[in-house]
């Protein structure tokens, strides 16, 4: 009897196993939407645009649920892109929806009357650039300007920052300043010829100005988030001399990277990445969360929770 029961255990521990692994959220370059209780998520997963997952709780995660086809909030053909459709964002500004996106190794914006889409543009088109640009955020400072911050594929991947009209239908790129690359030794741990810096994310804070920013390449196991620091959203940046403060060494998870700052109900304030597959596979990549905080320092330094951290699961 007793082999009978170490058989039934096995089996349900083996099962519990598999069920919780098809139940993780496979979305790269992820990102959460809060508002009225509701939490949306998009991110990289779909050759045809970018479903979205809701949840009330940040635990149980339905979907996608969004307006277009197979739950995608947006579906090619009603913005820009036929391609490589990667690292959305949502932002609302006057009582509309924007979901800034790259597709094609361009930038768009897509506009919409609620975070489960249709997400259209008006005029198809990308957002001006000089070279081929990914990755962006928008953000709006106190004073109620806009900016978009950004990736050009120019000598490596470059973070930019540049003044967003006040309808969002483009950039002043005469005005483009670069913000971060990739230089210091954990930012660039394969040596390779092309730096990556990537995933831009900015955030306020006692006047001082926040930006997110991921080193190495995706597919390595050393891919991490830093933070460099203005006083102004156009920069200079410094960048933090403690980085990086999301790594596989604080998870315990390879390539822990390209995520969006969210604050959640209570004003709780979260960091949501991907991770690679397992230690030995990169894709899909698995969506997760972690807690964020700033300290009581002068200035503050933004830090992560690592017990707080785990995957987000349908």
């Amino acid at each position: 009897m007793k082999y009978l029961y170490l058989i039934c255990a096995l089996f349900v521990a083996t099962t519990t196993k598999a069920q919780s692994a098809k139940d993780t959220l496979l979305l790269a370059d992820p990102t959460i939407f809060y508002e009225d209780g509701q939490y949306y998520l998009y991110g990289t997963s779909s050759n045809k645009g970018f479903p979205v997952y809701q949840s009330s709780d940040l635990v149980n995660w339905h979907g996608p649920t969004g307006k277009g086809e197979d739950g995608h909030a947006l579906l090619m053909g009603d913005s820009y892109g036929t391609s490589k459709f990667w690292a959305p964002q949502i932002f609302k500004n006057k009582g509309k929806y924007y979901m800034a996106y790259a597709a094609n190794e361009d930038v768009a914006i897509a506009e919409s009357d609620s975070p489960l889409g249709p997400f259209k543009q008006k005029t198809i088109k990308a957002v001006s650039g000089p070279v081929h640009q990914i990755d962006p955020y928008i953000f709006k400072d106190t004073d109620g300007k806009l900016y978009l911050y950004f990736v050009r594929l120019q000598k490596g991947n470059r973070v930019f920052v540049a003044p967003l009209k006040d309808d969002l239908s483009d950039i002043d790129t005469a005005s483009a300043k670069e913000c971060v690359n990739s230089s210091l030794p954990w930012e660039t741990t394969a040596h390779t010829k092309w730096p990556v810096c990537e995933g831009p994310t900015v955030i306020k804070h006692k006047g001082l100005y926040y930006l997110l920013y991921s080193s190495n390449d995706y597919q390595n196991i050393d891919y991490a988030i830093g933070y460099a620091t203005a006083t102004s959203p156009m920069g200079p940046w410094t960048k933090n001399p403690t980085n990086p403060i999301i790594d596989r060494h604080l998870v315990g998870f390879n390539g822990t990277g390209h995520g969006d700052v969210f604050t959640g109900k209570g004003g709780q304030l979260y960091y949501v990445m991907h991770t690679h597959y397992s230690n030995t596979k990169v894709q899909r990549r698995k969506t997760a969360i972690i807690k964020l905080s700033f300290t009581k320092d002068k200035p503050a330094a933004l830090v992560a929770d690592k017990d707080s951290f785990r995957f987000l699961v349908k």
